[in-house]
């Protein structure tokens, strides 16, 4: 039996999945959407939910829960084979894709139902699908007639083939890089467990990779100058004409932009980023270009102070008169070991994996009301285990499936998935299942992996994104989550999540010292809170870099050439930046985000809603700050973690997905419209933050 075949109620043996089970599965799901399409376009057929939407659902969920699957084990557990068979299918899927967007008996049955009698009488998540479904169907090209039809069909299909190269050149050329060493001094300063996991059990040697559990410890502890060089260099030129051609990323930047700029015309918008943000919070390229040069204008102070007081301490304590690149994360770390008299390392030592699990577990027990529990499944990898997701009473209210070490053969990031989206069938709900992938540094030997304060912020990152599907109590897949919320917006409850990474009462419950199990010290913690906003000021630019670079690119009538694209980077680095990388630097070649990752004229998000989080998690501190006065709260010694607060962002954020706009659900949970003083404020750029 094929396991991509089973119900929808059934959870899914990854463990048997073969690269011959994809496309077997996929061909014979393709043909049974096809046919209920056609069958719900019929003109004849009553133009309601149950004849029309309904069973377009039943067929078309099967089809994305393979492909889901199919496309994250390419991910993941990338091998020749399975890559060859995701290639082969993603061609029909593309083509299937653009030819439902460009149905026209389907598009005038959906405006049927628009003007039917029986569209007032339906659910307001229901009235939502049928009108966002109209929104995306004008989007889809339905509209377009002959040649610019037969031309948009082409472009689609062209556009997913040019995002999969992209995605396969980079994690060869990340694969396929390393450096073997076999002087172990040159090798000083890295902390002992990275060089376990690279020492070569065969040999006095030590290989080093370009995965980012080798490559941050090096770039940051070794003292070795040439050795970071080296590593930079490689990490900052893959999949470029700087290394191997047949891995170069140059013509797929172009195609891909050049692509984009034809698809936007054809769609009658001016630029590719006027047809995206039809789907977004912002209104316009030019409302994104304002909030980002605010936002810079307000950051670039602080982060040329940054980077002159780390050019100082260089100089002077290090004996680097010329600060490069490759020297920067190294010197930061020896500057911040030395004002804030603590190491990344030194606080390594109390994340251990499973007390991080565990803690993050009780974080979300805690604000949300739900249990999450160890629960057994065949994954994919060794690596791979899953939890349900609870009520008190002990209903499943989803599956939380995580992978969270780096290996050979899985993308790089960290990332959140949905198999299935939560979907009410009758008197039955069918249970949402989300992956969870990170990166991180596995274990080494009989001692459990350690995390660093970074992993485990984007841990919790991560969970904010997979709590949004898994508290979801949306009953249309339509408007889920991941299928409805604005773009600008998604990035509201995993950002949210990360504040909780600072708060005492939660690092409590996540640290246990690796050798004492003692947890995180006050005078410790104390440290690592006044060096939260190290350096943000240096930080934020960058993100406002790589935000100007990718709307300007976007905001253009045609495609660039990849000269014209590093020149458009190197003018937003001369308004923005304050670190200038050396001209071998290709930084867009690896940007999997834009070219193959679908934040393309939307990379504006991580800030957007950065504001959005600080100004929800601003909530939770006005909770804590109300029951500070009360003896009997504070003997509860909760601080944010709030359960009353926890309970109305779920109810209002989590729980209410793409029902409503995302700013109608921010301001039901907040009572107003975003701000972005508490964003300034938690990153210590108010001037009175650095009084």
């Amino acid at each position: 039996m094929n396991p991509l075949l089973v119900p929808m109620d059934t959870l899914v043996d990854y463990a048997s999945i073969t690269p011959s089970h994809v496309s077997e599965a996929i061909e014979q799901l393709l043909a049974k959407a096809r046919a209920a399409i056609d069958a719900a376009a019929n003109p004849a057929l009553a133009p309601t939910w149950d004849a029309v939407v309904m069973p377009l659902d039943d067929a078309s969920e099967p089809l994305w829960r393979a492909w889901s699957i199919a496309g994250h084990l390419n991910a993941v557990v990338n091998t020749p084979e399975l890559r060859d068979v995701y290639n082969k299918m993603l061609g029909p899927i593309s083509e299937f894709s653009t030819w439902v967007g460009l149905h026209e008996g389907l598009y005038k049955q959906y405006q049927r139902l628009r003007q039917s009698a029986e569209f007032p009488t339906l659910s307001p998540s229901r009235r939502r699908v049928i009108e966002l479904a109209l929104r995306d169907f004008k989007l889809s090209g339905v509209e377009l007639q002959g040649e610019a039809r037969e031309r948009y069909a082409a472009n689609s299909d062209r556009q997913s083939q040019v995002s999969q190269k992209f995605s396969e050149n980079v994690l060869d050329a990340t694969d396929r890089w390393s450096l073997v060493i076999e002087d172990i001094h040159r090798l000083d300063g890295i902390p002992e467990d990275t060089l376990a996991s690279i020492k070569d059990p065969s040999a006095e040697r030590w290989i080093l990779n370009l995965k980012m559990p080798c490559y941050l410890p090096v770039i940051q502890y070794a003292h070795d100058r040439e050795l970071r060089r080296t590593i930079y260099h490689a990490y900052a030129t893959r999949a470029s004409d700087q290394g191997d051609h047949t891995l170069d990323n140059s013509p797929l930047i172009e195609e891909s932009l050049a692509l984009r700029a034809e698809e936007s015309q054809l769609l009658g918008f001016q630029h590719f980023a006027d047809l995206r943000l039809q789907t977004r919070m912002a209104d316009s390229a030019e409302e994104v270009l304002d909030f980002l040069r605010q936002l810079a204008k307000r950051a670039k102070p602080f982060a040329e102070r940054d980077l002159t007081e780390l050019k100082e301490f260089a100089k002077n304590e290090l004996g680097l008169s010329e600060l490069h690149p490759w020297d920067i994360p190294y010197a930061s770390e020896r500057l911040r070991e030395v004002r804030y008299a603590y190491s990344e390392d030194e606080v390594k030592q109390y994340f251990t994996e499973p007390r991080v699990l565990s803690g993050l577990f009780e974080v979300v027990e805690t604000l949300f009301g739900v249990r999450l529990t160890p629960y057994k499944i065949n994954g994919w990898h060794e690596d791979v285990r899953a939890a349900t997701v609870e009520n008190h009473s002990g209903e499943v209210l989803g599956y939380l499936i995580l992978d969270l070490y780096a290996r050979s053969g899985k993308q790089g990031g960290a990332w959140v998935d949905s198999e299935r989206s939560r979907r009410k069938r009758l008197s039955t709900v069918q249970t949402p299942v989300i992956y969870l992938t990170c990166n991180f540094a596995r274990p080494q030997g009989e001692r459990p992996a350690l995390l660093t304060h970074d992993d485990v912020i984007t841990l919790f990152h991560e969970s904010g994104h997979a709590l949004h599907a898994l508290l979801s109590e949306v009953d249309e897949p339509g408007v889920s989550a991941f299928a409805a919320v604005e773009w600008d917006a998604i990035e509201l409850p995993s950002q949210f999540m990360e504040n909780f990474c600072w708060e005492w009462q939660v690092l409590q419950r996540l640290t246990a010292h690796i050798d004492t199990q003692e947890p995180l010290p006050r005078e410790l913690y104390d440290r690592m809170k006044a060096a939260r906003n190290f350096q943000s000021g240096m930080q934020t630019v960058r993100q406002i870099e790589f935000s100007l670079f990718d709307i300007q690119l976007h905001n253009r009538v045609q495609g660039l050439s990849i000269a014209e694209v590093l020149t458009q980077l190197d003018q937003v680095r001369e308004e923005v930046a304050v670190v200038r990388p050396p001209s071998w630097h290709r930084f867009p070649h690896s940007f999997s985000h834009l070219f193959a990752g679908g934040y393309g004229a939307g990379y504006y998000s991580y800030k957007w809603a950065e504001v959005l989080s600080a100004d929800a998690f601003e909530a939770f501190e006005e909770a804590a700050a109300r029951s500070a006065a009360s003896a009997h709260q504070a003997a509860s010694n909760l601080g944010t973690l709030d359960p009353e607060t926890g309970m109305r962002f779920r109810r209002e954020v989590l729980a209410v997905g793409g029902t409503r706009p995302a700013a109608e659900s921010f301001s039901a949970f907040r009572g107003r419209p975003p701000k972005m003083d508490a964003l300034l404020r938690h990153s210590g750029m108010l001037e009175e933050a650095t009084r």
